[in-house]
């Protein structure tokens, strides 16, 4: 009886807000909407795709979505629509492996207008609980209010994990073993400068614990992690980094070493691994990354510009990898190179191999290793069978693409895109298949997203996917970076 009643209340609510469709010019052209989700393929968990006319000058908005089975799914709104929740999970759970027709009618000045239908394929391979990223304000030299964010994707729930109201300083480079928040290395710059880290091992889960990384052998403190699938190792660079600002070029500001290192942490004890291959003067070595089976380590390598040499746009890093063995923690004798980028006159930067051991996910700019800024820097997926490239073009925009993740069944990619309006970088997903056939991609949902990117004039940086949950305490973490002990990493002799 109480589900009668509240069907029914709900069928009330709705018609008397609503507008009959009435009348309505037929158009022949597909519908302008914003975020664009015209033919895109997505999860069968992945929140409501609520949209709005690209027009604000329309006064109301109504969608029916259809399936084949009969079942529909109406809504409509002034400006925006919104979904809702369960209805739109029914609807998709419903349709796995399927496709779901749209048919949006817009309310102008003349009155209603239909647009041609348009689909969306539901996807049965799922994504993961939700989205781990940083907010930050587009700055470049002072650091403004900032903080690591966590988001479920399957709803509009984000809470932040920590922001730098509690401290002084930034926090950056936060990082997950496979989406598992119970091992997390996250950094923080400034004057309480610390590497925070925990993780699991078979019995328990260690406590969050404040670390010193810069050691008398290394460059400086570690950043880019990258977890070994076994949780027992990390690996990092060392950066010695500068920024410039370009006084004619679309790229406005350009991001650069002067020196870099790799190494690998082993986390349960406490040393850093070293190798002399890996801390070449002559070579700048950057964003490690494990293999999916934990035996080898991909990272970009430049040669390094003479001293005192300006010329930014020779530097140019290829693709490498060097043998890594888990049980001993020794380093290969070689170093091959894997994507000559060098030769085509571009560069490599970000490599992710998804978690199958399939493929390799990077970003090719013109040149240089901090792509976010470059508006020709493009995606590229590495097939790991053939050694073939090809760069993703059904996912790719007219701007910048550039930081990217894997989902745990290595079928979706996240990445950091700035096509929205060419300031700010936003959340996109494109579905990969097994034969590396990609699918159109999306904006993140938000549930009125032309308010929510309005009022929100923050750039998403670094999203990383998580499993659950991160059940991370700031309190605790505040205290520990305002707290003067930090653990030393040591060096393995």
């Amino acid at each position: 009886m109480k589900k009668t009643i509240y069907t029914l209340l709900s069928v009330l609510l709705f018609s008397s807000c609503t507008e009959t469709v009435s009348d309505a010019k037929q158009e022949s052209v597909l519908p302008p909407i914003y975020p664009d989700y015209v033919g895109v393929t997505i999860p069968v968990n992945i929140a409501p795709l609520c949209f709005c006319m690209a027009d604000e000058g329309v006064e109301r908005i109504d969608a029916v979505i259809t399936d084949r089975h009969g079942n529909d799914l109406h809504c409509q709104g002034e400006k925006s629509l919104d979904f809702d929740l369960s209805d739109w999970h029914a609807l998709l759970d419903q349709n796995r492996g399927d496709s779901l027709s749209v048919t949006v009618s817009a309310k102008h000045a003349d009155g209603w207008h239909t647009y041609r239908p348009f689909s969306i394929y539901v996807s049965p391979d799922s994504i993961d609980y939700g989205l781990c990223y940083r907010l930050i304000e587009p700055g470049y030299e002072v650091w403004s209010k900032m903080g690591i964010y966590e988001r479920d994707l399957s709803s509009f729930d984000e809470r932040a994990l920590i922001e730098n109201t509690q401290f002084e300083g930034c926090v950056n480079c936060h990082s997950f073993n496979r989406g598992n928040p119970d091992d997390m290395s996250l950094h923080i710059r400034g004057p309480h400068g610390a590497t925070l880290l925990r993780h699991s091992t078979s019995k328990s889960l260690l406590p969050l614990t404040a670390y010193n990384t810069k050691t008398d052998q290394t460059l400086g403190f570690c950043v880019y992690p990258y977890w070994h699938p076994s949780g027992h190792y990390i690996a990092y660079s060392t950066n010695a980094t500068s920024q410039l600002f370009h006084s004619a070029d679309p790229n406005r500001i350009e991001v650069f070493d002067t020196a870099s290192d790799l190494q690998v942490y082993d986390v349960e004890n406490n040393e850093l691994l070293l190798s002399p291959l890996l801390k070449q003067d002559s070579i700048y070595e950057t964003f490690p990354v494990f293999s999916a089976d934990g035996r080898s380590i991909y990272f970009c390598a430049a040669r390094a510009l003479p001293k005192d040499s300006h010329q930014l746009d020779s530097v140019r890093y290829n693709l490498c990898r060097i043998d890594f063995d888990p049980a001993t923690g020794r380093f290969g004798s070689q170093i091959e190179t894997i994507v000559d980028a060098e030769s085509q006159r571009k560069s490599v930067s970000f490599p992710r191999p998804s978690y199958d051991g399939r493929f390799l996910c990077y970003t090719l700019s013109d040149y240089g290793q901090f792509s976010i800024w470059h508006h020709e820097a493009d995606l590229y997926l590495l097939d790991l069978a053939t050694g073939e490239s090809r760069p993703m073009s059904e996912a790719n925009s007219k701007d910048t693409e550039s930081f990217h993740n894997w989902s745990t069944n290595s079928r979706w990619l996240v990445f950091s895109s700035r096509r929205d309006d060419g300031l700010f970088t936003r959340p996109y997903f494109c579905h990969v298949d097994a034969k590396g056939v990609v699918s159109k991609a999306f904006m993140l949902p938000q549930q009125n997203p032309r308010r929510f990117y309005r009022e929100r004039f923050l750039s998403f940086n670094v999203p990383e996917f998580i499993i659950r949950p991160t059940r991370f305490d700031s309190h605790k973490a505040s205290r520990l970076i305002n707290d003067e002990y930090r653990k030393d990493f040591g060096v393995r002799k």
